[in-house]
């Protein structure tokens, strides 16, 4: 969307029609404007193939960008939406390129953008998923697109995600577990992928976190060593991996130096 927009007129010194043959104002219906200085030859051109040239003709003429919404060439009718009347814009929803598409769309009334929730080009259906209300992501939530999915997840409100669960990509099921509530977090605890299993981890509480003390992650376990309720830490001091052997070492020394200061004082020991 927007093939050249980072180039300046001064990179392209050639002035080409979208079929790369040659500007040749004599020729344009809109010759009279160059005494008006309303166009000029490299700079503000509709006949141009150079985007920023034919926006700067419609920014120059807007009135003229209506008869332009049917063009042969995409970038003209993408740019013609920029300017035309807002009543003319709905059937360029179903135009045949993405960027005519989109460049409509963003100037519609947001009920419009549920027309493109299955649009063929998956960078329309990304910018959809940014702009709809969160209230109408469901419907996009089983995209065939994993970066649709993505921000539906990061979007949609929170009691909806249970539906998300199983969602094919890891990483959607990743923020799924950031986000869901900890009352659906026990089937992401047994996900096949490790980071899922890990972002479902950080969530739980001291207590619930034994069933992971065997993950087969040892980042799981990490992060078990280092929340898990004391009571049971122990059984993890013999863990295959030497960075969880340490933390639960350092855990342990810890509860100990803290028993000894509390029998010099002769108060109960903590629980």
């Amino acid at each position: 969307m927007g093939r050249d927009a980072t180039k300046t007129d001064e990179d392209i010194p050639e002035a080409l029609d979208w079929q790369g043959g040659e500007v040749r104002c004599e020729s344009c219906p809109h010759r009279a404007l160059l005494a008006e200085r309303q166009c000029r030859r490299q700079q503000a051109c509709v006949q141009d193939r150079y985007a920023r040239r034919i926006d700067r003709f419609f920014e120059w003429n807007p009135g003229l960008s209506n008869d332009y919404l049917s063009h042969s060439y995409f970038e003209v009718r993408a740019i013609a939406a920029k300017y035309a009347d807002e009543t003319l814009l709905p059937w360029l929803l179903r135009d045949p390129d993405e960027t005519v598409r989109w460049s409509a769309a963003q100037r519609l009334p947001k009920r419009y953008l549920m027309r493109l929730i299955d649009d063929p080009h998956r960078e329309v259906r990304i910018r959809v998923a940014h702009r709809i209300d969160d209230a109408d992501l469901f419907v996009m939530m089983h995209d065939a697109d994993y970066y649709v999915r993505q921000i539906v997840a990061r979007r949609i409100a929170a009691n909806l995600l249970q539906k998300m669960v199983h969602d094919p990509d890891p990483e959607v099921r990743c923020i799924v577990a950031r986000r869901i509530g900890s009352g659906w977090l026990t089937p992401l605890l047994s996900d096949n992928d490790g980071d899922v299993r890990l972002e479902a981890a950080r969530r739980l509480p001291p207590e619930q976190l034994k069933t992971l003390q065997h993950d087969a992650d040892w980042r799981v376990r990490y992060e078990v060593a280092g929340r898990m309720d004391m009571r049971w830490l122990a059984e993890m001091a013999e863990d295959a991996d030497p960075l969880v052997q340490e933390r639960v070492a350092a855990r342990l020394a810890g509860k100990r130096d803290e028993w000894e200061l509390v029998e010099t004082s002769g108060k109960e020991k903590p629980q």
